[in-house]
């Protein structure tokens, strides 16, 4: 057999002091993750293999082999996956991240479902659910992760343009107040669209009555792209605010966490008019606070 000169992913001395932690945390939870799969995943195989031999007493067969050709081909490609999804993970952890804290069990299933992710934009949506959860454990459940094993790129794709038009209005809230309205059809949120993210867990869609926020105060400010906008409803206590016909799924939220949506343009003006009675008049930054405009 030829030298084969892989090597281990990360130097652990090389890392951040949460990056070196989430490599021991997943590599005790899974087995090693971060040691050469050739020492782990062939060992495998070759004991297998041996104990085949071992136990039938017979020579194994040609199709043994290609069985355990493609057992090794597959657990490479697989270990390639699980380090590449781990090594966009460390960017994105934070000071304050607890790896520690984060459940064997969580971490297990989590490898257990990305382990055959190979596209890179996938990969990477995976990586920042699993910094994100090391960031703050119990922030995504396994339900959310096993809903993402299921998830394809046109639907992530598709969620994610819809994340584009969410606001912070208490929580995070995509505003869609008419799905037959241009400005979001143009990025392909549509009637079918929006029925398909319901269909598949994402979202609530009500095209006929809608949905509202209760509760509201009298002021309140909600933020779209971490612009303010400031509110005044007509009560004191307990007004309602008309926030359009999608709710996003506990899953929905989960996953509009690590979306990476920019901003519409036109949207913020699109929203103002549609809460036009809500907003008094803006003074523009340009013009003085006092005299004729």
């Amino acid at each position: 057999m030829s030298e084969d000169n892989s090597k281990s992913l990360v130097n652990l001395g090389g890392l951040s002091k949460p990056a070196n932690t989430l490599v021991k945390k997943v590599s005790s939870a899974i087995g090693g993750i971060f040691e050469p799969w050739q020492i782990t995943r062939v060992a495998k195989a070759k004991a297998k293999a041996d104990l085949i031999q071992a136990q039938s007493e017979i020579e194994i067969t040609a199709l043994h082999r290609r069985a355990m050709g493609r057992f090794i081909e597959e657990e490479a490609l697989q270990q390639q996956n699980m380090e590449k999804i781990t090594e966009k993970a460390f960017p994105l952890l934070g000071e304050g991240s607890n790896p520690d804290a984060m459940e064997d069990d969580w971490v297990t299933n989590f490898f257990d479902k990305s382990r055959i992710i190979s596209d890179e934009e996938m990969q990477s949506l995976w990586s920042s659910v699993l910094a994100g959860e090391a960031n703050a454990p119990g922030t995504y459940s396994k339900r959310t992760v096993n809903f993402l094993s299921d998830l394809d790129m046109k639907d992530a794709e598709l969620f994610q343009a819809l994340c584009r038009f969410g606001w912070f209005v208490s929580k995070f809230t995509p505003l869609i107040f008419d799905s037959q309205d241009q400005i979001y059809n143009g990025l392909g949120i549509n009637f079918n669209a929006l029925t398909h993210l319901d269909s598949i867990g994402l979202i609530q869609f009500n095209n006929l009555a809608g949905f509202v926020r209760t509760g509201v105060g009298k002021k309140g400010m909600v933020f779209y792209c971490d612009r303010p906008l400031v509110l005044t409803m007509e009560k004191d206590v307990e007004n309602q605010l008309p926030i359009g016909q999608v709710l996003l799924t506990k899953v929905g939220e989960e996953l509009a966490t690590v979306c990476k949506a920019h901003g519409v343009d036109g949207f913020e003006e699109y929203v103002k008019a549609k809460w036009a009675k809500y907003i008094q008049h803006e003074i523009n930054p340009e013009q003085g606070s006092g005299g004729d405009t």
